[in-house]
């Protein structure tokens, strides 16, 4: 093979491995996308959805080790053959499958998407390996393992190419015609890298051959590659969680950590190493560092949490990625490599997505993979040490020890305040741990006691006083005030109800009276007589069955079975136990659940189903909206809680209103100090209605947001939607209505 010829070859299959990474994640995103009707968008949802991606990597990884064993001619024809039976999955859709009547998708989830979208998920993702191998035995010359660094490449662009440039302008059904043409586009370039080791490979087990000639890989040293594929993986997954749960619950920042755990294999199997080998030499300094703020309570929701959480992946990942690629075997056994990276995948997917969930009451798998990767880290030293000195490892293990009493007594003096003596303390640690960097125990004692330090043992207390609770849609924690008058519960960072012990029956928080749903249900009795039929979409802790009066008939709607468990249990919060005992609770998805009460079965509905401010896209599109109007009565009022602190609904609300016929009116509760003393929080409603004379008969008249004098108890008009159009289940994007300065 001359010089253009082998170019020319290599630009083939770097253009197949490329388009097919592309592929591959350009449908995750896209395919969580088209579920969210039916799944919701809680953070635990897009981690089973990495599971089911893991799993079915594994499967085209270990496809891929077992084809090529075989001779080239038959690995051509069946992955070929594979390639055409994935066709009758096109085009790209979710199969006819609803969530289960007990509303725990736990399992149900990665089953709809195996379903959906297996075969063709299993087929690409054998591209990889697969066209490595083939561009091994057909011929090329160069490191075939560089070519997977350029394979992540593709999957990064293929992730970010979906929120940034396919979401926002196009629909859902041109999206799947859009991957399936991709995908026919693969299917040709893969037919031609076929015919091209068809023409010039020898039809004999040439990779068999090949394989019994290299040296065998022991189990040892196939444990060590799951163990580091697995912590990255899992590190991707836990930072997903903690970032969502306890800094700021943007969709966005669902695939950032996805997309950094790519670009480290771009990094750490690159032909250039010494990106590589610089990040993995001061990775342990920026563990310690990033380590120092990502639990201290005083980064929730902050840009230094944020950071330090990806900065951590990131060099995490390098470090470890490029520790595998440092003990990679020869191409002859590349496929088995690959086949132990994936294996570790799953394993890292399986811990977060189901493991931690069922055992923990709070996201610790995040703490314990940290620690992990303390351990696994090269033994790299930041200073010189005469490691052949016998005094050395006790010195070390001596310094490693006492940055873990440090830590622990500061945690435990100080749990939850930040002060200059934790912060000399602090300084102390990482100092230690700058020293002990290179020796795997000491680093590790020292790590854990800046996690302690910073918020581990805050965050331990919580969990021994049995005051958080975990499910598959988040965590949660029932936080009380120093006098005890004051309970509340939190999911992330995000308030979920208030209750004053010593007035149970009062609405605060986000419902006080002079909110926007507090006005609407203490003129129900005006507007719909007094036996007028309320339903509630997310119960929280409970606090607008207080709101009730005698005759009314009321239903809660709620998709999380625990937070039905808190509600209902009088020594956490009392609302529903003292205002609405015998009020019925309807398990499961407020659009599937709601689609089954009879038609005008409202005359009020109140929507307040978000989570920890993530956004269920599914919950504001036209088809939502159709499925309250038909659930309440003609003249009925629809009200909509849109209070959020990175997205900007009230367009989003205005353009429904706009397109379907509802006449609305905005109500911005921003509560006096003395309100605020009392439990009240500033919150905005969107009140809707099919009938103007029933809306203007609960706001008045409405009040310009834009005038400058408008009395603060009145109603707003809308401000009109500009060009934002109403979103459907085709279409819904959050990115033109982000508001990116909020965070800081």
């Amino acid at each position: 093979m001359n010089e253009t010829e082998a170019r020319s070859s290599r630009g083939l299959f770097l253009l197949t491995i490329l388009t097919g990474s592309f592929l591959l994640f350009l449908v995750q995103p896209m395919i969580a996308r088209m579920a969210l009707p039916r799944l919701g968008g809680a953070p635990a949802v897009w981690n089973s959805a990495m599971l089911v991606y893991q799993a079915l990597l594994l499967g085209g990884y270990a496809y891929a080790h077992r084809l090529a064993r075989e001779p080239a001619r038959r690995q051509a024809t069946i992955h070929m053959l594979l390639f055409a039976v994935a066709l009758l999955w096109l085009p790209l859709g979710l199969v006819n499958m609803n969530p289960p009547a007990d509303g725990s998708p736990i399992f149900w989830v990665p089953w709809l998407l195996i379903a959906s979208i297996g075969p063709l998920f299993f087929v690409v993702a054998a591209q990889a390996p697969l066209m490595q191998r083939w561009y091994a035995i057909s011929g090329n010359k160069g490191e075939p393992y560089a070519l997977y660094a350029a394979s992540n490449i593709g999957s990064f662009a293929g992730l970010l190419t979906y929120p940034l440039l396919v979401e926002p302008f196009t629909a859902l059904n041109s999206q799947k015609w859009l991957w399936s043409g991709i995908y026919l586009l693969l299917m040709a370039l893969v037919g031609i890298c076929a015919l091209k080791i068809w023409r010039t490979a020898a039809d004999s087990p040439v990779a068999a051959h090949e394989e019994a000639d290299a040296p065998a890989i022991g189990w040892k040293r196939k444990l060590y590659w799951i163990v580091l594929a697995a912590v990255p993986s899992g590190l991707m997954l836990s930072t997903t969680s903690h970032l969502t749960t306890d800094l700021m619950a943007m969709p966005l920042l669902w695939v950032i950590p996805l997309s950094i755990y790519l670009l480290s294999f771009s990094v750490a199997f690159a032909d250039n190493q010494r990106p590589a080998y610089w990040i993995s030499r001061f990775a342990p300094l920026v563990m310690v560092v990033a380590g120092s703020f990502i639990f201290m309570p005083g980064s929730k929701a902050a840009i230094n949490g944020l950071v330090s959480s990806l900065s951590l992946l990131f060099v995490v990942a390098v470090a470890l990625h490029n520790e595998m690629y440092r003990t990679r075997p020869a191409p002859s056994q590349l496929t088995n490599f690959y086949l132990m990276m994936s294996v570790g995948g799953v394993v890292g997917g399986l811990f977060c997505a189901i493991v931690a969930p069922l055992l923990f009451d709070w996201t610790w798998e995040h703490p314990i993979l940290i620690l992990s990767a303390a351990v696994l880290l090269p033994t790299i030293t930041l200073i010189t040490v005469n490691r052949d000195d016998p005094k050395v490892p006790y010195v070390m293990a001596g310094l490693g020890l006492l940055a873990l009493v440090l830590g622990v007594a500061s945690g435990v003096l100080e749990p939850d305040s930040f002060t200059i003596g934790k912060v000399v303390i602090a300084s102390v640690v990482i100092a230690i741990a700058a020293i002990v960097a290179g020796f795997r125990v000491p680093f590790l004692l020292a790590v854990a006691g800046l996690l302690t330090l910073n918020g581990g043992w805050y965050n331990a207390q919580l969990s021994l006083d049995g005051v958080r609770m975990r499910s598959y849609f988040g965590t949660y924690t029932i936080n009380s005030s120093e006098s005890g008058r004051v309970r509340w519960l939190t999911h992330g960072t995000t308030m979920h109800g208030m209750q004053l012990l010593d007035e149970p029956t009062l609405p605060i928080s986000y419902y006080s009276k002079n909110s926007g749903v507090g006005k609407a249900l203490a003129e129900a009795p005006a507007l719909y007589g007094p036996n007028a039929s309320v339903g509630v979409v997310g119960l929280g802790t409970g606090t607008l069955a207080c709101y009730r009066k005698p005759g009314q008939t009321w239903q809660f709607f709620e998709i999380d079975p625990l937070i039905v468990e808190i509600a209902k249990d009088r020594k956490i919060f009392s609302f529903l136990e003292k205002c609405a005992p015998d009020a019925a609770i309807t398990v499961g998805d407020a659009r599937l659940t709601l689609a089954d009460v009879p038609p005008g079965q409202f005359d009020v509905l109140a929507l307040d189903a978000f989570s920890s401010d993530a956004i269920p896209l599914h919950l504001l599109t036209q088809e939502a909206f159709e499925t309250y109007g038909k659930a309440l009565a003609p003249n009925g009022m629809l009200l909509v809680h849109i209070s959020n602190r990175y997205i900007d609904l009230n367009p989003v609300v205005a353009a429904e209103a706009k397109a379907n016929g509802w006449y609305a009116a905005l109500r911005h509760d921003s509560p006096t100090e003395e309100m605020i003393n009392k439990g009240a929080r500033a919150s905005q409603w969107i009140a809707l209605s099919r009938d103007p004379a029933k809306l203007a008969q609960l706001t008045g008249p409405l009040a310009n947001t834009k005038s400058k004098y408008y009395n603060a108890d009145q109603w707003l008009k809308l401000d009109p939607p500009g060009k934002t159009q109403a979103w459907t289940d085709d279409y819904a994007s959050v990115l033109p209505h982000l508001s990116l300065w909020k965070i800081r």
